[in-house]
């Protein structure tokens, strides 16, 4: 076309999860003149401004008029212009690093250059889910070199913005802990942040959503606070109470990576590679120095073997070293779910139970917490090695640990009305008298999920049973909690089929 014609800009009210999608009548004159199909890459022009987009051919003159550019919601946001406004749609270009990506696809090792120009282009969203796919495949497994990974985490950084602050702690620690996941249950970081800031320490911690797990961090610290904080707000709001539980990608921290979770999450891949390089360019974003990482090994958790978590853990120690970042790494037991609640929901209110010193709190979630913590405060130099998880006791049993978190919700936004948990239940019972001998941590996260968490906050799975207690045949195991009736039956059938739980004589 040699002058585009203007189309009037309709938001469509689809949510198509961080892609942008466009919604062109078939009628449209710009379609006919330019011979579109659907999932056509266009770039859409307006006020200055320009997006690409997948295409979406439509037939029905309610979603979009011949005369109309419908956008998803996506794609309206990052376009930015009112309702109504004239826009125009021209075939877009492929991506500058298309090639580097099809040679990774080939199998070939990519350089610094060639990752950068990719996470460019994921960033500024001119990758459909279909090349981004590509991508998260072919980096799946160990298929990336370890100087491949670093590439990737360095170009993951620069895509985004960076807080620092050292102005601020005068050249001392800025501490993190971060777990790999894959453990339902494990908030230990709702109870670190609060532990470690109240001694003083600067920890801004950013978390990523859930990715194949019925919470994350950011799901479940959603439940009584904001998190969506915009970059200015998370560093006035850590200048003043010395941390943070946000979401990382509001703030613009390390971009990609949430783009990239986006298909690694219907795909539930979460290879080594990818999970390092999202993990370290959030944490080094962020500002942080210093950082204690917990991998679980257990026969049903990300890491099955001490073997692998070792290999895990090296690729870690080589990335990190290589950014300046001090790094501890932790190796804990992920045989079962931490804490009893798993759903965002549930985990709140296990987490505000240890905070309270409540004798009902799940202890093994208290004594994890307190001794990441006490590996983070181990950071201080003006604390003796090995004193760290006294501190981090004697700061949660005087109750300074729960009135930092008190104010560290005030200060991001609290919650006005409490979330409620899901009113439809569900009990899984014993099969049999004896005592449970394992727990299937990923059967128990896929019950959560079919019962609706993270998406519905109060849904998921309360757990009235842990490894080593005795049960009697028809006890209940663990109590399903659902918002609607299809995602309860759902979780039901999944659970019917395999309850996780593992009975054995006593």
């Amino acid at each position: 076309m040699s002058k585009p014609q203007d189309l009037r800009v309709r938001r469509v009210g689809i949510d198509t999860w961080r892609e942008n999608v466009a919604y062109l009548h078939r009628n449209c004159a710009v379609v006919r003149a330019a011979g579109f199909q659907a999932l056509s890459k266009v770039l859409v022009k307006a006020n200055g401004a320009a997006i690409n987009a997948v295409l979406n051919v439509v037939d029905d003159d309610c979603i979009v008029q011949p005369d109309e550019l419908g956008l998803s919601e996506d794609a309206f946001a990052r376009l930015n212009v009112e309702a109504g406004h004239p826009a125009h749609v021209l075939p877009a270009e492929p991506p500058p690093s298309l090639p580097a990506l099809r040679r990774k696809i080939a199998g070939e090792r990519l350089d610094r250059k060639d990752l950068h120009a990719i996470i460019r282009d994921v960033a500024q969203a001119r990758y459909s889910k279909i090349e981004l796919a590509a991508f998260v495949v072919a980096t799946n497994g160990y298929d990336l070199e370890r100087d491949e990974v670093l590439y990737l985490t360095e170009a993951m950084i620069d895509a985004g913005r960076r807080l620092d602050w050292q102005h601020a702690v005068r050249g001392g620690p800025v501490v993190d802990k971060h777990c790999i996941g894959g453990i339902p249950g494990n908030r230990t970081s709702m109870l670190v942040v609060p532990i470690v800031t109240a001694h003083g320490m600067l920890c801004p911690k950013t978390s990523s959503r859930a990715i194949t797990s019925p919470a994350g961090t950011a799901d479940t610290m959603e439940v009584l606070a904001e998190v969506e904080l915009p970059f200015e707000r998370l560093r006035h709001i850590v200048r003043d109470t010395n941390g943070c539980l946000a979401w990382g990608g509001t703030a613009g921290l390390s971009p990609a990576d949430d783009i990239l979770i986006s298909v690694e999450r219907p795909l539930a891949i979460d290879s080594p590679g990818q999970m390092v390089a999202s993990i370290l360019s959030k944490k080094i974003a962020a500002g942080s120095t210093h950082l204690v990482l917990d991998i679980p090994v257990g026969p049903t958790a990300k890491v099955r073997s001490i073997d692998a978590a070792q290999r895990l853990r090296k690729l870690f120690e080589y990335v990190a070293g290589a950014l300046n970042l001090h790094l501890d790494v932790m190796i804990t037991d992920g045989s079962q779910p931490i804490g009893r609640g798993i759903g965002p929901v549930l985990e709140a209110r296990d987490v505000m139970q240890v905070l309270r010193n409540d004798p009902e709190a799940p202890m093994d979630l208290r004594e994890k917490s307190l001794r990441l913590a006490g590996r983070v405060i181990e950071f201080d130099p003006d604390v003796r090695g090995g004193d760290g998880w006294r501190i981090a006791r004697d700061i949660l049993e005087s109750g300074r640990a729960l009135a930092q978190m008190e104010a560290l919700i005030d200060a991001q936004g609290r919650r006005a009305t409490p979330l409620p948990l899901g009113e439809l239940t569900h009990e899984v019972c014993a099969p049999q008298t004896g005592v449970v001998r394992a727990i299937d941590n990923l059967q128990l996260a896929q019950v959560a999920r079919l019962a609706g968490a993270p998406q519905v906050p109060g849904a998921g799975v309360d757990l009235l049973c842990k490894v080593g207690d005795a049960v009697q045949a028809g006890a209940p195991l663990y109590r399903i909690h659902a918002q609607y009736p299809a995602d309860l039956a759902f979780a039901r059938d999944r659970s019917g089929r395999d309850n996780g739980y593992t009975v054995g004589a006593a």
